[in-house]
Order: C-alpha cells, then sequence, then structure tokens
C-alpha cells in the first residue's frame, strides 16, 4: 500500500492519459497504408480528400474509437463484477454475459436476417441478461448471498450451454460464417453509423459506473459492512449488473467476444491504484481503451497488409495472465 500510495493518484491518471494519447496517435499512424504523423493532423483538423487522409478519418479513426470504447466497457464491466461479487476471477465472459449475447446475435441472424446494426445490438442486450440471470440464479446460495465458487463454476456451465446453442444455430441454419466473422473479435469494417448506435450506451454507462463507484467499493468489503452504511444491497447490486450488461451487450455487438480484457485490465489496474473503486473504475476505463488499441495496432501491423484477429492477439497476452492469475490464487497483481 505504501508503494500505491508514493505517488498521488492525479499524476498517475494524468500518466495514463498521456499513454492512451500516444497509444492512439501510434494506432493511427501504423496500419497496411503508409500514413504520417501529417496525414493523421489533416485527417483531424482539415476537410482534405486525399486518399490517405480519406483512409484515417473514414476507416481508421472510426475503429480505432471503437477500440477505446470496447476496452473501455470490458475493463469496467470487469471491475464492476470483480468488485460486487468479491470475486477476483469474475468477469463478463465468466459470468455468461458474453455467451448470451453471443447467442442472441445468432438468433437475431436467423430469425430477423434483415435485422439493422441497432437491433442486432438489442438482442445482444438481452441474450446477456439471459446468461447473467442463469448464472446468477444457479450461483446464488440461501439470504440471497452470492457464492464466488458457485458462480464461476455456473458461469462455466452456462456459458458453454449457451455457446453449444449459438453453434447448434448456425450449424443448422448454415450462418456459420457470418456468426463467426461478427463474433471473431475483431474492429475491420467498423464505420461511423456503428459508433453512432453503440458509443452513445458505452460512453453513459461508463460515466454511471464513475459515478457509481463509491458503492462498488462498498460492495467489494462484504454485505454485512454495506448493509450496516445503509446501502440497498437488493438495489445497488441490481443497477450494477444491468450496467454490465449494457455494457458487455453494446460491446459484443460491436467486436464479439473479448473478455479476457475484462480480467486483465482490473488486476492490473489495482496493482497501480489500490482497491478504491473510485480510483479503479475511471483508470480501468483509460487503461482499458489503451490496451484495446495496443491489441488493435498489433493485429493490423504484425502480419501486414493481412489482418490478425484482435481476439487472437488479446487471448495470447491474457491466457498466460489468466493462468498467473489462478496460480496466484486470484491475487495477482492485486
Amino acid at each position: 500500500m505504501t508503494n500505491r500510495r508514493s505517488i498521488p493518484f492525479t499524476y498517475k491518471l494524468i500518466g495514463a492519459v498521456v499513454a492512451f494519447i500516444g497509444m492512439f496517435i501510434v494506432s493511427m499512424i501504423f496500419g497496411a497504408a503508409d500514413t504520417t504523423f501529417k496525414d493523421f493532423w489533416l485527417a483531424l483538423t482539415t476537410n482534405d480528400n486525399g486518399e490517405k487522409v480519406l483512409i484515417l478519418r473514414e476507416l481508421r479513426l472510426p475503429r480505432e474509437i471503437a477500440g477505446m470504447l470496447v476496452g473501455a466497457a470490458f475493463a469496467v464491466s470487469g471491475a464492476i463484477m470483480q468488485g460486487v461479487t468479491r470475486n477476483p476471477l469474475a468477469d463478463p465472459g465468466l459470468l455468461g454475459l458474453t455467451s448470451g449475447a453471443n447467442m442472441a446475435l445468432a438468433l437475431a441472424l436467423v430469425l430477423m436476417p434483415g435485422l439493422d446494426y441497432f437491433g442486432i445490438m438489442i438482442a445482444c442486450f438481452f441474450g446477456a441478461a439471459l446468461g447473467a440471470a442463469l448464472v446468477l440464479v444457479l450461483g446464488a446460495v440461501r439470504k440471497g448471498s452470492l457464492s464466488p465458487i458457485r458462480i464461476v463454476l455456473a458461469g462455466a456451465a452456462v456459458s458453454a450451454f449457451l455457446y453449444a446453442i449459438s453453434e447448434g444455430v448456425s450449424i443448422v441454419f448454415k450462418i456459420s460464417k457470418d456468426v463467426s466473422m461478427w463474433t471473431a473479435g475483431g474492429l475491420i469494417g467498423t464505420t461511423w453509423g456503428h459508433l453512432q448506435a453503440i458509443g452513445p450506451v458505452i460512453v453513459i454507462g461508463v460515466l454511471i459506473a464513475v459515478f457509481l463507484a463509491n458503492q462498488v467499493t462498498i460492495l467489494s468489503l462484504s454485505d454485512e459492512v454495506a448493509a450496516g452504511l445503509g446501502q440497498r444491497l437488493v438495489l445497488v447490486k441490481s443497477i450494477m449488473f444491468v450496467l454490465v450488461i449494457l455494457l458487455t451487450g453494446a460491446s459484443v455487438a460491436l467486436v464479439g467476444n473479448m473478455a479476457f480484457v475484462g480480467l486483465m485490465i482490473p488486476h492490473i489496474v489495482r496493482s497501480i491504484v489500490g482497491t478504491d473503486y473510485r480510483y479503479v473504475i475511471p483508470f480501468s476505463a483509460i487503461t482499458g481503451g489503451t490496451f484495446m488499441l495496443l491489441a488493435d495496432t498489433l493485429g493490423r501491423t504484425i502480419n501486414s497488409p493481412y489482418e490478425t484477429p484482435v481476439a487472437a492477439i488479446v487471448a495470447i497476452i491474457g491466457l498466460p495472465f489468466f493462468l498467473f492469475v489462478i496460480h496466484r490464487g486470484g491475487k495477482a497483481l492485486s
């Protein structure tokens, strides 16, 4: 705790913002197209219609903004889940949110093939809500409390079941390619129209999470302490889970399943700012956005001009980290 407090949070936040801005500039400049900082500046500040400027403005800029939003959404969702359930291994993927959203996506493509992007987002919301509800019902114990171990076990079972439904629907109705393109975890093809549908939901959700961060800190102690401090447990937890469903549903609708972000980032952030979620949640939003920009940049450049799926990059980084957390009993970097 001494090391965490040796540097004021304001300075840490400034450092995170600087790293975020630097990564955004790098992600805009590097890629299959040979662009420069001058092209980047012209894309942001002028109406220049040169080829490279158009590539940056119409293709790369919405893609990187989407990466920021999705990274922030997954990271904040993971931080909330870990705080509310007091489970260091909790994230949207382990709690059935992403699998539920994937299942709803497959069903939406079959039942309503002409559904627009906003409609797909709504379907993902309902799917995420269904997955979370199943996990919470199965993981609940007496007196309404939640067992972290049972939640993880229920999450694994529910996720496997919902993914099986998604795969079965995809095979039977021959839409495997369409579902795979949505769920592979990539930002390619992101447009300004997609951002108009998804962006406001994520921005508002993150802002609400920051506003309610103190309640997450109290809930992270214990239900008894929270009740003793006057918290209305059922109401507060319900609001938090709805918030996570909105953030996760919007993110899955945009880029697919990249839940490792929600597991890794809060762990890393707590090692920097401590366990007060008034600091953890905003710092997670910035760090999650930075991480997704890094992952997308690597996906576009390591095998240029071909793209490596962002989900693969995230998994390569996330799987060793996940195993490390398990090895440390869930306390790695916390």
